[in-house]
């Protein structure tokens, strides 16, 4: 897989509007507001009383999905808990799903709980770490598709078989009652040519993930069939988890515990000054809309860490999978292989507002 280190990241097209310009000076003076903010969350008193990390060096990966914009917004904190040296390694996929984490491509990843389950059930290298935020997909449907059990019989577009669209839409097909694999005409394409397929209604639906709604809510393009920022039983767990590369995580605790520390604040953040990290995530390349970014930041739970268990939405997803049979591991397995809380745990009673 071709990689590289962060540079501007590709756009599924133009923004309806110009990105308000931004100053050198006006991007420094928002990084010290965020890290200002800090003191707000709780300073690093914890920090200075551990063991320092076993490695400066963390590699997080870039992509364009402006949801994992917490682990983009905790460079600054990242460097302020010992690693200092921050690499973001850019993909370019829409969201980077375990096997560039157990591949030892990235340390660390905010990534769709999906694909983590399928990437556990083959056995990869990856383990979840924390819950990061709930909300932030969803689904849109053209004329003949208005609620989920709509989409029996119909032609549906994914990135890729395993991916976070197919495994989003396959548990959500199945907690309907249908068989993802019988029930769906799945077609296989990038998101961008997705979307253009979408808008020509080629296709019968689209599963996106932000920027992409709202884009599309911005063209006037089909009809929300899902929001999983608000519509249950989807917006009940997390869609999203901070997973980490396993031999990283054994071979340092230390620095995998800080890590995390710093990404949960930076989650934090983007819930409590979504416009200054907004700002500062397309001052950084990481994406081109401010526009987008600001109602993306705006709507994704990015407080849910502290009070919503990570567990129950492995539990969740994983139980539809098995029953469809697209994972052979039982969800207690899952969980078992694929998951460790100790760290969130300990953050938790160390980060209590």
């Amino acid at each position: 897989m071709k990689q590289r280190k962060h540079g501007s990241l590709r756009n599924l097209s133009s923004p309806p509007e110009r990105t308000p310009s931004w100053s050198r000076r006006d991007a420094v003076k928002s990084v010290a507001a965020l890290m200002g903010a800090v003191g707000v969350l709780g300073a690093p008193l914890k920090a200075a009383a551990e063991p320092p990390p076993e490695t400066k060096r963390i590699r997080l990966i870039a992509v364009p999905a402006i949801c994992i914009a917490p682990q983009w917004v905790a460079e600054g904190l990242l460097k302020a808990e010992g690693l200092s040296e921050v690499e973001y390694v850019q993909l370019g996929t829409t969201t980077p799903g375990g096997g560039p984490i157990s591949a030892g491509i990235a340390d660390m990843s905010l990534d769709a709980v999906g694909p983590l389950i399928t990437a556990i059930d083959a056995g990869e290298r990856v383990v979840a770490l924390a819950g990061a935020h709930l909300g932030c997909y969803e689904l849109f449907g053209g004329p003949h598709v208005r609620a989920v059990r709509d989409l029996k019989g119909k032609t549906v577009p994914i990135d890729g078989f395993n991916g976070p669209q197919h495994v989003f839409l396959s548990s959500m097909v199945a907690y309907v009652g249908l068989d993802p694999r019988k029930d769906i005409n799945w077609v296989v394409h990038e998101s961008k040519e997705s979307i253009e397929l979408f808008m020509q209604g080629k296709v019968d639906a689209y599963l996106g993930f932000p920027p992409e709604p709202q884009e599309l809510r911005a063209r006037g393009v089909g009809h929300v069939v899902v929001n999983t920022s608000v519509d249950k039983p989807w917006s009940q767990y997390y869609c999203c988890m901070l997973a980490g590369n396993r031999d990283f995580v054994q071979q340092h605790p230390v620095a995998t515990k800080r890590a995390v520390r710093a990404i949960l604040k930076a989650a934090d953040l983007c819930a409590q000054e979504p416009e200054r990290a907004a700002r500062l995530i397309v001052d950084k390349g990481f994406t081109k809309s401010y526009a987008y970014a600001l109602e993306a930041l705006s709507e994704v739970r990015y407080n849910a860490w502290r009070t919503y268990d990570p567990e129950d939405a492995f539990r969740f997803h994983s139980i539809r999978l098995h029953e469809v049979g697209m994972i052979k591991s039982t969800p207690q397995k899952i969980i078992a292989n694929g998951t460790q809380w100790r760290f969130l745990n300990e953050l938790k009673q160390e980060l209590k507002a």
